[in-house]
């Protein structure tokens, strides 16, 4: 028999844990020394085990005592049950993930989180995912669904997004500076590189994407992250002011 301070030695449980699990009858000790104090023997620490391993399944207390004191307990549906509350966090969780890499990335564009604008948007994205698939496959073909999944996405930190949206954060701090300005020119080259990088020669997708950014509701419709419409007027002239460079040098050669 073991006291329970040798108990929490081995198993590193708290001496309040196994006195809580006596208190509400879930593991109730052996026995008890003359001075009182709890005693377990190996029939406890298997069932000590079985505790600790189905609460590390999610189980609450309450569960795992009516489980373990029915020798004919279904444990195939209380399982099944299980894995599908499991499955419904990991979504909650996959999605607060997606949330939390969403506003660190608004800083990173914004430098500050507007978290009322931010909250509205998820909101929006949450309610109209079906419209929004509905829209995309009316837009862009089959060929182009696999470079829709290749744009950048707000809530996602992959380096190619992080890339777009440093980017697109310069270049809205910069903009003062006028579009023909060599700060803006060097972000619009970047940005045409990378465009070259992801779609290749694929210049129709491309094309149908800026057509749709350049509209705040088409944006919408399309669930793409909301730019300004000055930022996108801005883009416009500084892409023709560069293309325009690009030409007249080929000229020159």
């Amino acid at each position: 028999m073991l006291t329970i301070k040798e108990v929490t030695k081995q198993t590193g449980i708290t001496v309040r844990t196994m006195r809580y699990y006596d208190q509400i009858d879930l593991l109730p000790p052996a026995g008890k020394t003359e001075g009182g104090h709890r005693l377990y023997g190996e029939k406890e620490l298997k069932k000590l085990q079985e505790i600790q391993f189905l609460k590390s399944l999610g189980f609450t207390l309450e569960e795992i005592k009516e489980m373990l004191a029915d020798t004919e307990h279904d444990w195939f549906t209380g399982l099944k049950k299980q894995l599908g509350y499991v499955r419904n966090e990991k979504k909650r969780i996959i999605e607060m993930e997606k949330t939390i890499q969403g506003l660190l990335n608004e800083v990173m564009l914004n430098g500050k989180i507007d978290l009322p604008s931010v909250q509205k948007l998820i909101q929006l994205y949450q309610q109209n995912a079906d419209k929004k698939e509905v829209y995309r496959e009316e837009m862009f073909d089959d060929n182009d669904q696999e470079l829709l999944d290749m744009l950048p996405n707000m809530n996602s930190g992959d380096p190619d997004t992080l890339e777009w949206i440093a980017l697109l954060g310069r270049l809205k701090k910069e903009m003062s500076k006028g579009p023909s300005s060599p700060e803006i020119q060097r972000i619009v080259k970047r940005m045409l590189e990378k465009e070259q990088e992801t779609y290749g020669n694929e210049t129709d997708f491309g094309e149908k994407v800026w057509e749709i950014r350049k509209s705040p509701e088409k944006s919408e419709r399309a669930g793409f992250y909301p730019i300004e419409p000055e930022v996108t007027e801005f883009l416009e002239v500084a892409f023709h002011i560069f293309m325009e460079n690009e030409k007249g040098q080929e000229e020159e050669k």
